[in-house]
């Protein structure tokens, strides 16, 4: 079985790939015009995040068994031309959910203790205490949207810490467990005080996160978005946070990460997003760590293997 990786990996994937009897032809270098070229001649693809897998690439990927995505998100991968050609998708969300959840912890305690604006504040010599003051976490009610394994990493660790934890997920039903309580969207955007957002994203869940949504708020919230930046549409949530619907949000991702390109409008709310106090930004790093970068392998190539197997 020979398989192409497209991306840089850790080192650690070669000797994994080999141990199971996988032919690794590793180049991180590639261009995604020259793997239209050699596609072919492989059984399957690890790719992180440098290409998109569309109709195109499928169809001259006539040999293609798997593909395996170093990460959780399938939202580069055309799954329904993957499954039209019977090719395995598979990914790595074990891998880095306890990274993404200790993100999001980190991101949501800094958020609701000013932590960001206090530190720039005291390098600036100015010492403001009671305009610094915070909010524990502890007691709080957490909403989850999107209840897979980062919702659930996050969830466990919010559980730990006295919150009172509830989950949505349009996708799936009775996954209440230890963790969480299953509800109803309506009913988490009336009981939180902290929402949190763990989708994929697809192309039904583009903007999930819209006015409505946060017109339908009952009272303010602390928000935060570790997911895919297209599920939240950022005009909106602007709003939300102008007219104080939205106490501070965290957000590790958005609409359009690739900051050269912004359009006027993407500019707009970038600056503005940039300049509030009470918005904390990071580049897309929830999940990756130098840990889930070695854990990520170990998940995808145990998979690998499986479906080896499955051919006996």
């Amino acid at each position: 079985m020979k398989c192409l990786i497209v991306d840089q990996m850790h080192s650690s994937l070669l000797p994994l790939m080999a141990e199971i009897g996988v032919l690794a032809d590793y180049q991180p270098k590639i261009s995604p015009e020259e793997v239209l070229k050699i596609i072919s001649s492989y059984d399957g693809i690890v790719v992180r995040s440098k290409m998109n897998l569309d109709q195109q690439f499928f169809e001259k990927a006539t040999a293609l068994k798997f593909v395996a995505r170093a990460g959780a998100g399938m939202d580069k991968i055309d799954v329904a031309a993957a499954a039209k050609n019977n090719i395995l998708l598979l990914n790595a969300p074990e891998g880095n959910s306890n990274a993404l959840a200790e993100q999001a912890l980190a991101m949501l305690l800094s958020i609701m203790n000013n932590l960001a604006n206090a530190n720039l504040e005291v390098k600036s010599k100015i010492w403001k205490r009671e305009a610094n003051r915070g909010y524990e976490l502890s007691g709080k009610r957490v909403g989850i949207i999107g209840y897979g394994h980062m919702g659930k990493a996050f969830a466990r660790k919010l559980s730990l810490l006295g919150c009172q934890v509830m989950a949505f997920d349009k996708y799936k039903k009775n996954y209440g467990d230890e963790f969480v309580s299953e509800v109803s969207l309506e009913s988490l955007q009336s009981q939180c005080d902290i929402i949190t957002i763990h989708i994929s994203l697809d192309s039904s869940n583009r903007h999930f996160i819209d006015e409505k949504f946060f017109e339908s708020l009952v009272h303010p919230i602390w928000f935060l978005n570790t997911s895919r930046g297209e599920v939240v549409d950022t005009a909106s949530l602007i709003n939300a946070l102008q007219e104080g619907k939205v106490k501070g949000a965290a957000l590790d991702v958005l609409e359009n990460e690739n900051l050269a390109s912004l359009t006027a409008q993407q500019t707009k709310d970038f600056d503005y997003l940039v300049q509030a106090n009470n918005v904390l930004l990071s580049p897309h790093v929830g999940g990756w760590t130098f840990e889930s970068y070695e854990k990520i392998n170990q998940v995808l190539v145990a998979k690998i293997l499986d479906y080896k197997n499955s051919l006996l």
